[in-house]
């Protein structure tokens, strides 16, 4: 069979189908549950890295990462989102969008390649030139498996990606631990993106059998572009108040405090990347299929983001009450000045992975250009909190985010839902009495470890305030408030992935 013919399946219509709803539920819970497996090889790895390096070398690591890491965004320019979103695509047009991501990746690497000694002269690291030429070769790598993920994310094919995810990050966790061991200091840091990367690049022309065609410049090619440019206005900006913390403490505190804030803010990013990341795709290829369906995809955005933030705002409420033994306990008592800060994230994750979900609705319903308006003004505000918070240090610096995150999170959903309806109340009946419960949660926990637990070993410490942290959740969120609807959801999914129902779609 020909690759053209192969690959007729990924450029079907993008309409709703029959069991749409029940293959995304299961579509969620085989994501999640993969990436459950990546945080635990990622932690794994982080342990014994953490072991075998100094923070000094991971802040090194994380100086070029905060200024390389827009390059997969940048090169992606929001056309994965506009691909699986459009309703018609053609292959003329994703091989167009196909050749504009790679001469993207070519131009950044090129740039990287001609500033990487003023990065270093910056900073005041000379062996910062060497990390950025290295970094730079994972910009083409990603260029080329742009389109074909977004195919894949266009059939929900996301057992696929879950698959090839798991791979690529047990792979490269490997090749960075071996290189450790093997006294290569920094370098088993830089290794790891350069290899997972490569890994996903090869894995996903393997499983998407399509082979881009020459660009054509056409109506649609730049519909997809102007659209994809819309998304890119917000990923930029959002990740400018994701790196800005980085630079600004890696330039005014050096290397050192920037390792413990880094090895903090990994652990957290980690935990909300097992829902936010991989629903957001999810959500979008879901979501998208209903837009002539108004009342439809509220229900559906409803039912998502309640069941999303029952399960998320726990996760850190537990996290934040255990987090100064959990970095001890795994990374050692020489990353003690790292938990403090990881108790602050977890708080601000609370707010944070509900807010995570406002692309779900910009995308599906084609408003790019609001969610690009929305990225400035929220980039504006989360700096301004990086400027209060500096002058008190990286606990500052977290403080400030988390106080900013509470005030953003209604709003920011509230905004992406106006065009179809969706208000503030709404946002608040969906992720409200979660969100009360996990601030009850959170004082319950810190209250029962400072009374009792303050003499006992970190193992039961972790145990005993994390199981009053939950039941103090469950107690608040399902005995007081009602919400229980997540549950049957998520049970029902159980059920069915145990006795083998699943939908025909998620298992192509």
């Amino acid at each position: 069979m020909s690759s053209k013919r192969g690959a007729e399946h990924y450029f079907a219509e993008n309409k709703a189908v029959a069991g749409l709803g029940r293959a995304s539920l299961h579509s969620g819970v085989i994501f999640i549950a993969a990436r459950g497996v990546n945080i635990f090889v990622q932690l794994a790895s982080t342990i014994l890295l953490a072991r075998l390096l100094s923070p000094h070398d991971f802040g090194l690591v994380a100086m070029v990462l905060a200024l390389v890491g827009f390059a997969p965004m940048l090169i992606d320019l929001g056309t994965a989102d506009a691909s699986t979103q459009k309703t018609q695509i053609t292959q003329a047009e994703i091989s167009t969008m196909f050749w504009l991501n790679v001469a993207i990746s070519l131009v950044l690497t090129l740039l990287l390649i001609g500033s990487s000694e003023a990065i270093a002269r910056s900073f005041g690291e000379p062996s910062l030139t060497s990390i950025a030429l290295a970094l730079s070769i994972t910009f083409v790598l990603t260029g080329m498996s742009t389109q074909h993920s977004a195919l894949m994310r266009r059939a929900m094919q996301f057992q696929r990606i879950a698959m090839i995810d798991i791979s690529a990050n047990l792979v490269g966790s490997i090749v960075s631990v071996a290189l450790a061991l093997g006294g290569w200091g920094y370098w088993s840091l830089v290794a790891k993106p350069i290899v997972t990367t490569s890994w996903t690049t090869v894995a996903v022309w393997m499983s998407c059998r399509w082979v881009p065609g020459r660009p054509r410049l056409s109506p649609d090619s730049k519909e997809l572009a102007g659209f994809g440019l819309g998304v890119t206005g917000f990923t930029m900006t959002d990740y400018l108040v994701r790196s800005a913390d980085r630079i600004a403490i890696g330039y005014f505190q050096g290397a050192g405090p920037l390792g413990y804030f880094q090895n903090a803010f990994m652990i957290y990013g980690n935990v909300l990347s097992i829902l936010t990341e991989p629903l957001h795709n999810i959500a979008v290829s879901s979501l998208s299929k209903l837009r002539n369906d108004v009342d439809g995809l509220k229900r559906a955005w409803e039912t998502a983001l309640s069941t999303l933030s029952f399960f998320s705002v726990p996760a850190f409420a537990i996290l934040a009450v255990i987090g100064q033994d959990f970095v001890v306990l795994l990374l050692g008592q020489k990353w003690a000045a790292a938990g403090p800060l990881l108790c602050i994230f977890a708080v601000r994750g609370i707010p944070h992975s509900i807010e995570r979900t406002l692309g779900w609705l910009h995308v599906a319903i084609g408003r790019a250009d609001r969610w690009m308006r929305w990225g400035v003004y929220s980039a504006i505000v989360q700096l301004l909190a990086l400027m209060i918070g500096l002058p008190f240090g990286v606990t500052g610096v977290a403080a400030a985010y988390a106080i900013a995150m509470f005030g953003l999170f209604v709003p920011a959903l509230a905004y992406s839902g106006h065009p179809i309806g969706i208000r503030s109340r709404d946002v608040l009946q969906a992720v409200g009495p979660q969100t009360i419960a996990g601030l009850v949660a959170v004082g319950a926990g810190f209250l029962v470890q400072l009374q009792f637990l303050a003499d006992v070993s970190q193992l039961m410490r972790i145990f005993a305030s994390g199981t009053v942290c939950l039941v103090a959740y469950l107690a608040v969120a399902v005995g007081l408030f009602r919400v229980t609807a997540p549950l049957h959801l998520v049970f029902s999914v159980v059920r069915d992935l145990r006795s083998g129902r699943t939908p025909a779609n998620f298992r192509s």
